[in-house]
């Protein structure tokens, strides 16, 4: 025997809205057994089932058919109204988030622009800025000396190439060639 505090909040679940009703898949007990699928597919096979009972003329069949895919239209149809109502929802929200983007974007672009119309007499090149009269006070002109100016006074010696190994080597075997024939020729 079941108690009844079971029952009681098995039967409280049983009403939620779950998720997305366009794609949940439905058992719906019918007149002729249970139909099984999307609220879209057991309305069709109630509608189906209408034809029949109407080719049939059962007109008591007919309308059951009818009611119970009428029940699973409606059910559809607040579903989808549902959806369109959160899609215009998101949209809108889109819609201020775009705008408060362009709005921050023009803002931007018009402190740039005043920063540049405001700033560009203090940013000049400073080619084009009056410069300050300089006083000549040493005798060199107040250089400073520099690295160049050290090498254009004094040219450094050049330097010896080196000789590579095989020159040495072919150097040493003429020397012994020579030593050679100076003995030959003695």
């Amino acid at each position: 025997m079941r108690s009844s505090k079971s029952r009681s909040r098995n039967k409280n679940n049983r009403n939620r809205p779950s998720g997305n009703i366009v794609n949940r898949v439905f058992d719906s007990s019918g007149p002729e057994g249970k139909v099984r699928g999307t609220p879209q597919q057991i309305i069709d096979k109630y509608n189906q089932l209408a034809r029949d009972a109407q080719l049939a003329n059962d007109r008591v069949a007919t309308e059951n058919f009818q009611q119970h895919a009428e029940h699973y239209l409606r059910l559809l149809s607040e579903a989808q109204r549902e959806m369109d109502a959160r899609r215009e929802e998101q949209e809108r929200q889109n819609r201020e988030r775009q705008a408060e983007r362009d709005r921050e974007r023009q803002e931007r672009m018009d402190r740039q622009e005043r920063e540049s119309n405001n700033g560009g007499q203090k940013a000049q090149d400073p080619g084009e800025t009056p410069q300050p009269e300089v006083i000549d006070v040493s005798a060199d002109g107040g250089l400073v000396e520099t690295p160049e100016t050290k090498v254009a006074e004094k040219p450094k010696p050049a330097r010896k190439p080196r000789s590579s190994s095989k020159k040495k080597a072919s150097e040493a075997t003429q020397s012994a060639d020579n030593d050679g024939d100076t003995k030959a020729a003695e």
